[in-house]
């Protein structure tokens, strides 16, 4: 979240790989001394290579950042075509640091398995990223062998305690049991039972391996922000297809459930919740040849505007990439110049777009989307943010504001957040604000987080 993890393990691997440095310098002093010593004695093992492994759009800033703060360390950077990446893997005993990313680790676990290294350290960044225990991330990571093993995270939990197991079983195996017992002793309890005692037991047992930064105690230099909720109501086109629809889904959804059952129905059910929260955004998402207006798009492009009259630069973030789409037509009939980041951009144009952005005053805006842009990102030449849309994890939302607001960030930040009145996105905001409790009582965060769905959930959202 901008509090330094990156730096802090480069500190690690750096101190490390120095520590052979020393003992060289006495090895040296003490062969100059006596003459008994034998070529072998003399020898010096070298330091063992340390594998990161994050996310793909993050491999470059690992590397970038390596040899920005600890130029002396030698990084292998594992990509390209598979021979390529074999080759790389093979030679990871020159190097003091190995970057790889989750989806490459996945192909390549096969040639790691074969050679059997041990590395020094294995930091998995972003490790929400295995925070399912049945997925290949996961699995593939586990089969890596390591003296000592990091997970780094914003937000060791999500969607649910389960994430917490998974993280911990990557790092400390057998630690929180099998999952099975995890469940039973402290899973259900304290999720469907509110179990205080329960509860305390699981925070005693993870308080000690948990390295936790808080902002308001680390960076009491960082100036302030200020999160505001705004408002729109739908304009009357835009309203009469929302009622419409939103009579059509509860109609749906009942039948699905009264055919398939909740478990089977779930799926079908946030397909069609998507189709509210998008009419939300702007009806065109999904309706061809919609002329009428979208409320929330007029007033976003008012606060731009307003904005950029001001002197800000802004972040602008939404979890439909298609809705960029729509506001670049804007932006292009108000002259503004912005950038757009995607799951389409390429990792090095990423690097590029970031460090233009922080840099060139006439680019006012950075359209990011939130999926492939809320991570790993340090944009703080902005000093706004937008969140055109609400999104299921209050905690994905903290971490794109984190984009700016984080070590170096010099001006008070303002984030808005777009909510749409008498609507779902309402809806979605009132139940991010009651999951809070869980995750705040567990790790003492701000973090907030969205458990599973339960019916009695998901029938609220069309009340």
């Amino acid at each position: 979240m901008g509090l330094g993890k990156t730096i802090q393990l480069v500190s690690v691997i750096l101190s490390y790989v120095e520590s052979f440095d020393v003992n060289v310098e006495n090895r040296d002093s003490n062969t100059k001394s006596s003459d008994k010593n034998t070529n072998e004695e003399n020898q010096i093992q070298k330091p063992k290579a340390s594998l990161v492994i994050c996310p793909s759009s993050l491999t470059l800033n690992w590397y970038n950042e390596m040899k920005k703060f600890a130029p002396k360390l030698k990084v292998l950077l594992i990509n390209g075509p598979a021979q390529d990446r074999k080759n790389k893997i093979h030679k990871i005993e020159d190097y003091n640091v190995v970057v790889a990313s989750y989806d490459i680790l996945k192909r390549d676990i096969g040639i790691y398995k074969e050679m059997n290294y041990k590395f020094k350290y294995i930091i998995a960044d972003e490790a929400q990223y295995i925070k399912n225990n049945n997925t290949q991330n996961f699995k593939a990571i586990k089969e890596i062998k390591a003296e000592t093993r990091y997970a780094l995270t914003g937000t060791p939990i999500e969607n649910s305690l389960s994430e917490l197991w998974s993280i911990f079983d990557f790092v400390m195996p057998g630690y929180l049991f099998s999952y099975k017992k995890f469940k039973e002793l402290y899973e259900n309890p304290i999720v469907k039972g509110e179990d205080s005692s329960a509860m305390k037991k699981l925070k005693m047992l993870i308080e000690p391996f948990i390295l936790r930064r808080i902002k308001e105690d680390v960076l009491t230099e960082l100036p302030d922000k200020t999160i505001t909720i705004l408002n729109n109501e739908m304009e009357d086109e835009q309203y009469k297809i929302y009622v419409s629809y939103m009579s059509q889904v509860k109609e749906e959804i009942e039948t699905e459930i009264s055919v398939n059952g909740f478990e089977k129905s779930q799926i079908k059910i946030l397909s069609l919740l998507m189709r509210l929260r998008q009419i939300c955004c702007h009806p065109s998402l999904f309706i061809e040849n919609y002329k009428g207006e979208s409320s929330k798009l007029n007033q976003c492009i008012q606060i731009v505007k307003d904005a950029i009259e001001s002197g800000h630069k802004i972040l602008l973030f939404s979890g439909y990439t298609s809705m960029f789409d729509i506001i670049e037509e804007e932006f292009k009939k108000e002259n503004i110049l912005y950038y757009k980041l995607t799951g389409q951009t390429k990792v090095a144009d990423r690097i590029k777009l970031v460090d233009e952005f922080n840099e060139n005053p006439d680019i006012k805006v950075f359209l990011i989307s939130l999926k492939a842009g809320g991570t790993g990102l340090n944009l703080i030449g902005a000093d706004m943010v937008i969140h055109y849309d609400p999104w299921w994890n209050l905690s994905a939302e903290n971490q794109a504001t984190d984009r700016t607001y984080r070590i170096g960030q010099k001006k008070n930040v303002q984030v808005y957040k777009l909510i749409t009145k008498n609507s779902i996105e309402e809806k979605i905001y009132e139940l991010q604000q009651k999951k809070a409790k869980l995750i705040d009582n567990m790790l003492s965060t701000k973090e907030t987080f969205i458990s599973k769905l339960s019916k009695d959930e998901i029938m609220s959202l069309f009340k």
